[in-house]
């Protein structure tokens, strides 16, 4: 079988890991004395008209470059000015181009909260995202297994940080509920092949139960892909290559965020 996207990231995440050699115990004891987390599920939920997270984004396995030379505070503000409901920052170096100094200078530069979009993949991982400032991490049921999926959770929650679940479909749905999640999303990414089908969030959108905090991810290009979701049922879309890339940042948040809920 041939290795994949997901395979590489995946097997370089772990491997970083098991070379990583500090006290977890250390870690946490900094992650509690850091700033208090700003609300990333509360935001969103509590929004008026469809939430839009907006992505700090350089670049992409699949697209290559999108924007490598941005400036991630001014990106950020750009976001925030149309209207962003939080922020997304990619803190991946190898196939994204991101760093936790893009988190740190995305979210110092505004007042709304942001996500470590990063593999989760070891508990000092969610230890490092506190620190460095997020306000939720990102756990993908597709790349761990349950006891990763529990113990990274436990963790987050210890430390006040939100937890977006990803999923793609009903068996992942399933493995999400085990742990009581209250904010899962749902790729319409592949992360195999990276293919994007754009019908999958729809598809999903009536097993998700009531009292879940609803995002849909990936494929998003423009208004009338958000109003298919926001009539579908979710919360807020995650927006990346298209904001990042888009001409006037502010406008094409303020676009989505017109769009109204269901």
């Amino acid at each position: 079988m041939a290795v994949t996207y997901l395979d590489k990231i995946m097997a370089a995440h772990r491997a970083a890991a098991d070379a990583d050699d500090r006290s977890f115990d250390d870690l946490f004891a900094q992650a509690q004395a850091s700033p208090a987390p700003r609300g990333f599920r509360s935001a969103i939920a509590g929004a008026t008209g469809l939430a839009v997270i907006s992505e700090v984004k350089r670049r992409s396995p699949s697209k290559g470059d999108l924007a490598p030379d941005l400036d991630p505070a001014t990106v950020a503000s750009e976001y925030a000015a149309g209207g962003a409901t939080c922020l997304s920052v990619l803190t991946d170096a190898d196939a994204f181009g991101g760093s936790p100094a893009d988190l740190m200078a995305a979210r110092s530069a505004v007042a709304i909260p942001a996500l470590r979009k990063d593999f989760t993949v070891a508990l000092n991982d969610v230890c490092d995202a506190r620190i460095m400032g997020a306000d939720a991490i990102l756990l993908i049921v597709a790349a761990l297994s349950d006891d990763e999926l529990a113990s990274f959770n436990a963790v987050a929650r210890d430390l006040s940080l939100d937890v977006l679940v990803e999923i793609h479909d009903e068996a992942e749905l399933e493995r999400a509920l085990l742990i009581d999640a209250d904010l899962i999303g749902v790729n319409q990414r592949d992360l195999v092949t990276f293919e994007v089908d754009t019908a999958r969030a729809v598809r999903m959108a009536p097993k998700l139960p009531s009292g879940v905090v609803r995002i849909a991810e990936s494929g998003v290009q423009g208004v009338d892909d958000a109003r298919l979701l926001a009539e579908a049922g979710y919360h807020a879309v995650l927006v990346g290559e298209s904001l990042v890339k888009s001409g006037s940042r502010t406008d094409a948040v303020a676009g989505l965020r017109a769009i109204p809920r269901a």
